[in-house]
């Protein structure tokens, strides 16, 4: 059933890839009713994926969807929106929301772009996909407490949120949980290959290392200890775990992460710096518009 405060609005999406058929999936699945949600999409697969399976409206003018849209997802690449800007400017409805997921954007540049100015810029990580991501998030000072409550359902339909005051954070946070599905993905990879060196068929370690995670981080979440407590916990004296550490430390694996962090946000602050360089001419409604963490 919609909630109360979405209760007549249309929610449009320009990009419905990845992270936005991820948030029109939440939003279907008890925020907004199907035929509320417009969404634009350049592949015609694709559109007929999302009207199937979510029986949303789904149109290849990203024009049309910013004109009838009362709250406005950006859900696409970094390097495609101002190329986008000029088609959707001077479009979006007087008084809507926009929500931006995309990767590096800052909000000025959304602004100048759209020439609108309640704007929310977000920070999802794929796990939204399954209702349990974490997001990040800001608003302009223009949008009104009703948008604000109106993004943070939205995102909270996706699994937990953060509201930070600086839109700096903004980059941080794409840098530890925008990007940290894939530190965390990189690290089961590297378990299972090790697991089946040891012996183990493939199968076998994808469940070891997969349940292994998967408790580890419901006792961190359930826990208020420090982390360095629980792994204290299982790391005995001249024990396997005491040699591991011994192994991973000598590898230099923490200063590997920071450096790794680090340069993702190093990233995510140039991608918003080459958003705002002059656009290359218009944009090609074929091309990719699928968001990019």
């Amino acid at each position: 059933m919609a909630q109360s405060e979405f209760e007549g609005l249309t929610v449009g999406f320009v990009g419905a890839g990845t992270m936005g058929g991820a948030i029109i999936h939440a939003l279907v699945g008890g925020v907004v009713a199907a035929g509320q949600i417009i969404a634009s999409e350049p592949l015609e697969r694709r559109r007929e994926e999302l009207r199937s399976a979510h029986g949303i409206e789904v149109v290849d003018d990203n024009t049309l969807v910013a004109g009838r849209a009362d709250i406005l997802v950006l859900a696409v690449k970094p390097q495609v929106l101002p190329r986008m800007a000029p088609d959707l400017c001077g479009n979006v409805r007087p008084g809507a929301l926009v929500i931006s997921i995309i990767a590096g954007m800052p909000i000025a540049t959304i602004r100048n772009g759209l020439q609108h100015a309640a704007v929310v810029r977000t920070m999802p990580n794929t796990p939204a996909q399954i209702g349990e991501g974490m997001t990040v998030w800001t608003a302009a000072p223009e949008v009104t407490e009703a948008q604000r409550a109106q993004a943070r359902a939205i995102l909270q339909a996706m699994g937990l949120e953060m509201y930070v005051e600086h839109e700096e954070s903004l980059d941080m946070a794409t840098a530890v949980s925008g990007t940290g599905p894939t530190y965390v993905f990189m690290l089961m990879e590297a378990l299972v290959d090790a697991a089946v060196h040891l012996g183990f068929s493939r199968h076998q370690a994808r469940t070891l290392v997969v349940q292994t995670c998967l408790g580890s981080v419901k006792f961190a979440q359930q826990s208020n200890l420090h982390l360095a407590e629980m792994r204290n916990m299982v790391t005995s004296p001249g024990g396997t775990s005491a040699e591991a550490i011994y192994q991973m430390e000598k590898g230099s694996v923490r200063t590997v992460f920071s450096k790794a962090v680090w340069a993702a946000y190093k990233k995510s602050v140039l991608l918003g710096q080459k958003a705002q360089e002059p656009a290359a001419g218009p944009l090609n409604v074929g091309e990719n518009q699928q968001s990019d963490e």
